[in-house]
């Protein structure tokens, strides 16, 4: 009888990536970061574990998206006070916090709860072509 692999702490070898964002696609960009965060791309992946490696993502203000998503996307947020509703649709987003637009699409694409958020921590963007990760030696991946 076959019995599953589980990750051990001792087995888990994290990787630094650099990621350039310039005339990629949202969407697509984005899962393929949350696989690698996640660690889907190892054969040692184990569900409940964070096995995954850290991404740096750079120009994130230079992302594209298709279709009419600038004007008709909208990103939402409630106070929880009657009337407590935001819309801002996406160009908004992208001028005030073009980073923030990049998380947000990679967190959602991340399971919530506490392994989640364990998750994102190993996330950097950065709006433009400088980051403070150097002593991290991030590989340059190519997606």
């Amino acid at each position: 009888m076959n019995k599953t692999y589980v990750a051990k702490k001792e087995d888990i070898n994290r990787q630094w990536y650099l990621v350039d964002a310039k005339d990629k696609t949202l969407g697509r960009l984005a899962a393929r970061v949350a696989v690698i965060l996640r660690g889907k791309h190892k054969a040692i992946f184990t569900p409940h574990l964070d096995t995954g490696d850290g991404v740096i993502v750079i120009n994130a203000a230079k992302i594209k998206v298709t279709g009419r998503k600038l004007k008709e996307k909208l990103y939402r947020r409630f106070s929880g006070y009657p009337g407590g509703l935001r819309e801002v649709p996406l160009a908004e987003m992208l001028k005030k916090n073009s980073a923030g637009v990049f998380r947000l699409a990679v967190q959602r694409m991340l399971p919530g709860g506490p392994l989640g958020r364990d998750i994102i921590t190993k996330l950097k963007v950065y709006a433009d072509d400088q980051h403070k990760q150097k002593a991290q030696n991030p590989k340059i991946l190519e997606l």
